[in-house]
């Protein structure tokens, strides 16, 4: 039971409570309490370490942009003006900070009040509900489309519409990719034939693609209330991160193991039943890989592709905080930087998970 519990927490990104488990189960415990005082002390002082690094980069700059104000006002208008930039600086008053690496006080400062701004805009979105609850009663009734919030958007609701976003593009990919890869897969022709395709495609910039997905997206679809940035930032995010998919799934399902091969001969399985039965449980450690890839892919383009499609997300909001210019624009710009990578470490830890149930070991 233990070594069960032990290779799940592994599997799931937590070999580091590894030594807390086998202290409880009581197997040497001087030893096993050094590895845990080891594995837990060792990780909080890189923590400590990245943020003293950080507050002292973040205070040289700042001091160095201060210094340049002031040297910039003695130059321009003589020392009164130098003098009364530094005491501006020393005052705190916002117009005359220097706009640099924000500190890691000002970032959860930024923090805070992003998660104060998200429960305001949730508030008055339980208000405007409440306001025209009996008059969606009534639209309803005749058929009409509801009311609906159009304030802006909080940072918590731009996170889920990223998330959206490149869950959909997931799934394209996932779709395309799959089954492509299959057929290529079964075939050394079909493989060496469209070979030259996929590595000249591959490494394509998410910019292209969505210009190209713009093209097509405008012209198919005519209809104003579809939400065409929507659209085309997923179809974007979908055809720039299905290539490890389809490469790795045609490699899994072109190097299983003859004797499985030979085995559904033998049973006289359809071609239907040898893919399902036989191929694509052979493939499916590499193919989960590729999915892994793929999802990590996702996540990377996805927020230059917001930025470019002007689609609300993670994307819009980083570039909208970037032209804000506001005092604390940079430490806002800062909290979605570490959002993107917490998000985007806990989706491979799922995709990981998936992995390991859906797929065996050898011996």
């Amino acid at each position: 039971m233990k070594d069960r519990t032990i290779h799940t927490m592994r599997t799931i990104g937590l070999g580091f409570l590894e030594p807390l488990v086998r202290l409880v189960a009581g197997e040497e415990p001087k030893k096993n309490a050094l590895a845990l005082i080891k594995s837990t002390l060792f990780p909080l002082l890189s923590i400590l370490l990245f943020i003293l690094l950080w507050h002292l980069g973040a205070t040289a700059l700042y001091n160095k942009e201060a210094e340049a104000r002031i040297e910039k006002a003695r130059t321009e208008q003589g020392e009164e003006a130098a003098i009364a930039m530094a005491d501006c600086i020393a005052s705190g008053d916002i117009s005359c900070q220097p706009n640099t690496l924000p500190s890691p006080k000002q970032v959860y400062a930024a923090y805070i009040a992003l998660w104060k701004d998200h429960l305001q805009i949730t508030d008055k979105k339980r208000e405007f509900r409440h306001k025209v609850a009996d008059t969606n009663a009534k639209r309803a009734e005749q058929g009409l489309d509801p009311i609906t919030y159009t304030g802006r958007p909080s940072f918590v609701d731009q996170i889920g519409t990223s998330l959206k976003t490149v869950a959909a593009g997931f799934v394209l990919a996932l779709v395309i990719a799959v089954p492509i890869g299959i057929i290529i897969g079964l075939s050394d022709v079909l493989r060496n034939s469209f070979n030259w395709l996929i590595q000249i495609l591959k490494p394509v910039s998410p910019v292209v693609w969505l210009l190209l997905v713009f093209m097509v997206v405008k012209t198919l679809i005519t209809d104003p209330q579809m939400d065409k940035s929507f659209i085309i930032s997923a179809i974007s995010v979908g055809l720039c991160a299905m290539w490890a998919t389809l490469v790795n799934t045609s490699l899994g399902v072109s190097s299983v193991d003859k004797d499985y091969i030979n085995v559904a001969k033998v049973l006289k399985l359809g071609v239907g039943k040898k893919i399902f039965k036989i191929i694509l449980p052979a493939s499916f450690p590499l193919i989960f890989t590729g999915l892994r890839i793929t999802v990590s892919v996702a996540w990377m383009v996805l927020i230059a592709i917001e930025l470019l499609a002007q689609s609300p997300g993670l994307g819009s909001f980083v570039w909208e905080e970037f032209q804000n210019g506001a005092s604390d624009s940079n430490a806002k710009i800062i909290v979605a930087m570490f959002i993107i990578g917490i998000i985007g470490f806990l989706l491979d830890r799922i995709m990981l998970t998936v992995q390991q149930l859906m797929t065996f070991q050898k011996a």
